[in-house]
């Protein structure tokens, strides 16, 4: 079926994928060399299951379901932005799980949605505020600068204040959506 977009742009358009798919193939080589099975490698999968298996046990089973939504929710927004702030240049990763996601999984998908799991459940009556600040502060300035020092997250035009806010707002909303009525 003929398209009803201008076939130069798809051509162009296609070039630019083309060097994508290039670079990727070129990074998932440099990966299996470099990175698999190396120790950078083992502590992103530690990084990845611990926390699940840390989660699993400490969960309230009753509220699973309303806690994994929650989960879900954050682990779709980080890698969201985190998708948008490898491909703007901001950052990158190495030690990665897989070589072909820009984001990193053990960050995006365990760390922050198990932290924020948890922060929900314990200490139902601490502030909600208080939670949030103590949640961006601790992924801003403690969580980030551990991962930039062990070289698995290497900051390029971000500075760790910048993600203050977003990882309040991410608490926010989470702890929102933990709170709705279709979970009783």
């Amino acid at each position: 079926m003929k398209s009803i977009q201008d076939p130069e742009k798809i051509k162009q358009v296609g070039e630019y994928y083309k060097t994508i798919e290039e670079a990727n193939h070129e990074y998932q080589h440099y990966w299996m060399q470099h990175t698999f099975l190396h120790w950078d490698f083992w502590t992103s999968v530690c990084f990845s299951l611990i926390p699940w298996l840390i989660w699993f046990r400490l969960r309230k089973k009753e509220s699973t379901a309303r806690y994994l939504f929650v989960g879900f929710f954050v682990i779709i927004v980080s890698c969201w932005f985190d998708f948008i702030g490898v491909c703007l240049g901001r950052w990158f990763y190495t030690g990665k799980v897989m070589p072909t996601i820009p984001s990193y999984i053990p960050w995006d998908m365990s760390l922050m949605p198990v932290t924020v799991m948890l922060m929900i459940q314990f200490k139902p009556q601490m502030s909600l505020w208080l939670k949030a600040a103590l949640f961006a502060c601790l992924a801003s300035f403690v969580g980030e600068p551990l991962f930039s020092w062990l070289g698995l997250y290497v900051p390029v035009k971000w500075n760790y204040f910048f993600s203050l806010p977003i990882y309040g707002l991410i608490y926010l909303v989470s702890h929102w959506l933990s709170k709705r009525k279709s979970f009783q």
